[in-house]
């Protein structure tokens, strides 16, 4: 017998399992770089190197202030170094002039997805007659379009083709595609009765179990619980997810919040929407057709039941992610995509898009007024959150009809953050440090700090006065090589929503 093999036959012999099968997610995550291949040089815009950022001004992402006027030193793909006025140039360096530009930290996308809901029959909420709708990997545009925007690092946040997604990440590691350093999620964990064509639908707790460590085994470094998972499910494979050292997120409906939370779930998808616990009718393990309406119409913060909730999630470390864009048509003050974003779509996706608006727009006012009191209450209840103690991330679901397009819609997702009232700094905070907390690589990424990755996102203006001026992106390194970001926004448009 192979004198290895019989080692771990011994070691199972004695403790009743295998070693344990615990992952390193800073190798997995953030693989050392590679050089870009000749189908990515286009989009280089400063290859790597001996950097040295001048006169520019740094948004930290810990929330502190800004400071002006400072110097980055960028080398093997890390920050070497950070200085004030008037630092002298290091040997050798290549001086990079950035007057009149914020850097800061490169946004972890916390809600992001590959594919694009093919819905064109979408009524003015969002739904469709359709039995089942296709969901389409956009392989080509979404890791583009996030790299683009200043998306460094992102969680895919559910899958429906996990083996694209994964090949895609290898991918992007070997410098042979552009796009953000990758947190893949396995397949959507999901129970009966699913309207998606594409999820499998798990038997019992012991398939979920089985489903996490096969996904695992084959690379994705975390897990997504979908709207009709039984709490047996989820309990086994939280338990496995975290028997492995990865986190199970969960857009949740049949199992409810304080559910979830007691299971030890690590993240709730969606802010407050999804919660299903007060909802009138609502049953063991099945998801109610109000799908959280009710409870979050209902649910203030200073209300008996938003306090207990809110404190129930921050003793239980469970962390938040909000994805405002998805909801933002909700919002009296909704802002249509600009034409920027409508020139990325393809034109059936844009089609999907104006249709619906259109649809939205002639609701009855009193829908129109049931929409606008969900919105308000989801802003009053992130802020909340976070005032207890709570961890909040941030992410947009680019999903369907339109209305979120991968990229812009991450810095939308930190734009709106300032409407539940958190400040430039605040909500930069919680779409960077906070995201690569929650991910455990705030020592590699999140922020602009001698050691971490070179992962930056350069703006013109100032975002910690003006936060709009995020979209202003110039320039976006990953591993210290500088992109291009108006030559990978214009190599997509027109194609989002077609692969």
């Amino acid at each position: 017998m192979n004198k290895s093999v019989g080692l771990l036959l011994a070691a199972v012999a004695l403790t009743g399992a295998a070693p344990n099968p615990r992952v390193d997610l800073a190798a997995r995550i953030l693989p050392p770089p590679a050089k870009p291949s000749e189908a990515v040089q286009p989009f280089v815009k400063i290859p790597g190197g001996r950097i040295l950022l001048t006169h520019v001004r740094i948004v930290d992402g810990t929330g502190a202030a800004a400071l002006d006027d400072r110097s980055i030193l960028i080398e093997g793909g890390r920050i070497a170094a950070i200085g004030g006025p008037g630092a002298p140039v290091p040997s050798g360096a290549r001086v990079i002039d950035l007057a009149g530009t914020t850097v800061l930290p490169g946004i972890v996308g916390m809600h992001d997805h590959m594919y694009y809901i093919a819905r064109p029959d979408l009524d003015a909420e969002g739904h469709s007659d359709s039995p089942s709708p296709l969901v389409p990997q956009m392989t080509f545009s979404a890791p583009r379009l996030y790299l683009a925007a200043g998306v460094t690092t992102m969680r895919t946040t559910g899958s429906v083709e996990p083996y694209t997604d994964l090949n895609v990440k290898a991918q992007i590691d070997a410098g042979k595609i552009a796009g953000p350093h990758m947190d893949v999620t396995g397949p959507y964990l999901e129970g009966p009765n699913s309207p998606f064509i594409q999820m499998h639908q798990l038997r019992d707790a012991d398939e979920a179990r089985r489903t996490v460590a096969f996904w695992a085994d084959q690379g994705a470094t975390s897990f997504k619980a979908y709207m009709n998972i039984s709490r047996a499910q989820l309990k086994a494979a939280i338990d496995e997810a975290h028997r492995r050292g990865l986190k199970l997120t969960g857009h949740l409906c049949s199992v409810t919040y304080p559910e979830a939370a007691a299971l030890g779930i690590d993240d709730l998808e969606h802010g407050f929407w999804v919660n299903t616990q007060n909802d009138p009718g609502k049953k063991p393990d099945l998801c109610p057709a109000t799908v959280g309406g009710p409870t979050l119409a209902a649910m203030e913060p200073d209300s008996p039941a938003g306090q207990a909730l809110i404190r129930q999630l921050v003793q239980a470390k469970v962390a938040v992610t909000s994805t405002l864009p998805v909801f933002e048509p909700t919002s009296p003050a909704y802002r249509p995509l600009d034409p920027r974003q409508l020139a990325a779509l393809s034109p059936e996706a844009r089609s999907d898009y104006l249709k619906l608006r259109a649809l939205s727009a002639s609701s009855p006012p009193e829908r129109i007024a049931a929409r606008a009191k969900l919105w308000a209450n989801e802003l009053l209840m992130e802020r909340a959150f976070v005032r207890a103690g709570g961890l909040l991330i941030a992410g947009p679901d680019p999903t369907g009809a339109g209305n979120v397009l991968p990229g812009f819609g991450d810095v939308r997702a930190i734009e709106l953050l300032t409407q539940a009232g958190f400040t430039p700094l605040e909500a930069i905070r919680i779409g960077t440090l906070n995201g690569a907390t929650y991910l455990g690589l705030a020592h590699r990424i999140g922020s602009v700090a001698v050691g971490k990755n070179a992962d930056l996102l350069i703006v013109r203006g100032d975002p910690s006065r003006r936060i709009e001026d995020l979209e202003n992106v110039e320039i976006v390194f990953k591993d210290g090589i500088g992109f291009d970001s108006r030559a990978l926004f214009a190599s997509v448009m027109g194609r989002y929503g077609q692969y």
